[in-house]
C-alpha cells in the first residue's frame, strides 16, 4: 500500500510541473517538486518510474447509467465500473432510471450494497424524484448521496416529473442539490406529432435534434431556473446541449453559485453533421445538436460558464440502437474514453490539459463537496491516473470493457493512453488490464 510515483508531469490545480507523489495507506502523504532519489524516500518502498508520463487526479463522473438493477443485459456496476477505471474515472454517481427505479430508500440501499461488492471505482447514487415520493426528502442523509435527480422531460425509464406541486416540494423542502434533465415534454410531443404527420413514422436521425429541439431544452431549463431562483434551490442542470441555455447559469466563484450546469462528452465532441455517418450510435437525450451549439459549449467550458464535464454513459445493446429516431434507444457507452476524448481535444488546442483536469476532477469534487477527492493534495485519497502521452489508443471491440461491446469511437485512434489507474491507493488498472479486483468506496459529502 506504500509506493512512490516518481518523476511524473503532475497536472493539478491549474499548473503542470515535474514532481512525485508518495502514497501510504491509500492516501497521498506527500507531494514533491521534482524527482525523488531512493535515498530521499522515508523508507524502503516501491518506486513507480513515471518519467515521461502525466499524473492526474482521478476523474469524477457525476452522471452515469450503470444499468443495475434490472437492465444488466446492457451493463452492470461491475462491468461499467471496470470500464470507468480503464478510462481514468475513479469515482462516479449513478442515475436512478433502473428497474426498479431508485426512488425508495430500500432501492437506494440495495445499490450501495451491490456497489460495495462489485464496483472497481468509488461510487454514489442519486435518488430519483417522482410525482409521489417528495415525502422522502427529510429521511435522506446529505453525507451519503449527491442529490435528487428529476426528469423534467421523458427519457429512458419514464420518470417524468410533471406535477407542479411535487416540483415545488422538491425545490423548496431540501437542502440537497437538485439535478435535472431539462426538456419540456409538451414541446417534445408537439414536435414529434408535427414531423410524423408530414414525413411518417420512419424518421431518420436528422430529425432527432428537431424533435428534441433547442426550444424544448431552453423552455424546460428556464422554468427550472425561475423556480429555483424564487425558492433559493441549489440547481444543477445536467447535459446542457444548446448555446441558448448558457445565459441561464450563474457565474463567479463556484462555491457561491446557486444555478450551475454541465456538459457531457457527446455534446462536446459530436454535432449534427455526424448523424449521416454514425446514425443512432450518437443518439442521446438531449440530442446532439449543431456545430454552433457544440462550439458554444466548448467556449463555455473554457470561460467557466459550465462548471464540469461528465459522460452521460448510458449503454444499450447495438440491437436496441436499431430503427428510426423514434424507435432506437437513446444513449451510449462513454466512460472508457471520456478522459482520452478530452485530452484529444486539448491536443487540438480546444482546451488545455489543466482545464481538462479542472472540469473532470477538481470541479466535480468542489461542486458536490466530496470528501478529500478530486485533487492531488496531501491528506487526500490516492485516486490517481497516469497518462502516457507517447502511446496511442485505437478503439476496437477487442479492447472494450463495456458489457454492450461497442463504442461510438470504434475505429478512432486517440493520441494518448491510460497507463495506470489507482483507486484509494490501489493499482486497479495497468497497461490495458484490470490488475486488482479491490472494490471502491462509497463517496462521502461534506
Amino acid at each position: 500500500m506504500s509506493f512512490l510515483i516518481n518523476n511524473a508531469l503532475i497536472i493539478n490545480e491549474g499548473r503542470s510541473f515535474t514532481g512525485s507523489v508518495l502514497v501510504e495507506g491509500g492516501m497521498i502523504s506527500a507531494v514533491y517538486q521534482g524527482g525523488v532519489t531512493p535515498a530521499d524516500c522515508p523508507r524502503d518502498i516501491r518506486i513507480v518510474d513515471a518519467s515521461g508520463k502525466w499524473l492526474l487526479p482521478g476523474a469524477i463522473d457525476d452522471q452515469v447509467h450503470f444499468r443495475e438493477p434490472g437492465l444488466t443485459h446492457k451493463g452492470d456496476i461491475r462491468s461499467e465500473s471496470r470500464a470507468a477505471v480503464a478510462g481514468g474515472i475513479t469515482s462516479y454517481m449513478d442515475m436512478p432510471n433502473t428497474k426498479p427505479q431508485t426512488t425508495t430508500l430500500a432501492e437506494l440501499e440495495w445499490k450501495f450494497k451491490q456497489a460495495s461488492e462489485t464496483s472497481s471505482a468509488n461510487y454514489s447514487f442519486f435518488l430519483g424524484g417522482t410525482n409521489e415520493n417528495a415525502h422522502l426528502l427529510k429521511q435522506l442523509d446529505p453525507q451519503r448521496i449527491p442529490g435528487i435527480k428529476l426528469f423534467l422531460g421523458s427519457s429512458t425509464g419514464n420518470m417524468l416529473v410533471d406535477d407542479k406541486d411535487s416540483m415545488r416540494r422538491f425545490f423548496s423542502e431540501t437542502g440537497l442539490l437538485i439535478a435535472v434533465h431539462a426538456e419540456k415534454e409538451d414541446i417534445l410531443r408537439a414536435n414529434r406529432a408535427y414531423y410524423v404527420e408530414r414525413y411518417g413514422e420512419n424518421l431518420d436521425m436528422t430529425f432527432h435534434p428537431l424533435i428534441r429541439s433547442d426550444e424544448a431544452c431552453y423552455a424546460s431549463s428556464s422554468e427550472a431556473v425561475a423556480l429555483a431562483t424564487k425558492l433559493g434551490t441549489r440547481l444543477h442542470i445536467f447535459h446542457l446541449s444548446t448555446a441558448r441555455e448558457l445565459a441561464l447559469l450563474d457565474r463567479g466563484a463556484l462555491n457561491g453559485r446557486k444555478i450551475t450546469g454541465e456538459v457531457c462528452i457527446p455534446h462536446l465532441w459530436f454535432c449534427d453533421a455526424d448523424y449521416p455517418a454514425l446514425g443512432t450510435r450518437i443518439k442521446w437525450n438531449p440530442a446532439v445538436k449543431t456545430a454552433a451549439d457544440r462550439d458554444a459549449l466548448r467556449r463555455a467550458v473554457n470561460d467557466d460558464t459550465l462548471v464540469n464535464v461528465a459522460t452521460d454513459h448510458a449503454p444499450h445493446l447495438l440491437s436496441e440502437k436499431e430503427g428510426s429516431c423514434l424507435i432506437a434507444a437513446s444513449g451510449g457507452p462513454m466512460v472508457q474514453h471520456a478522459l482520452l476524448a478530452m485530452l484529444e481535444m486539448a491536443a487540438d488546442d480546444v482546451f488545455t490539459k489543466e482545464k481538462v483536469v479542472e472540469k473532470m476532477a477538481h470541479h466535480p469534487a468542489t461542486l458536490f463537496h466530496i470528501d478529500r477527492r478530486g485533487y492531488i493534495r496531501e491528506g487526500y485519497y490516492a485516486d490517481l491516473v497516469l497518462v502516457d502521452p507517447e502511446k496511442t489508443t485505437s478503439v476496437t471491440k477487442d479492447n472494450l470493457f463495456y458489457k454492450c461491446q461497442w463504442s461510438p469511437y470504434e475505429g478512432f485512434t486517440f493520441r494518448h493512453a491510460i497507463y495506470k489507474t489507482y483507486v484509494n491507493g490501489k493499482e486497479i488498472f495497468s497497461e490495458g488490464q484490470i490488475v486488482d479486483e479491490s472494490k471502491g468506496m462509497a463517496l462521502k459529502y461534506n
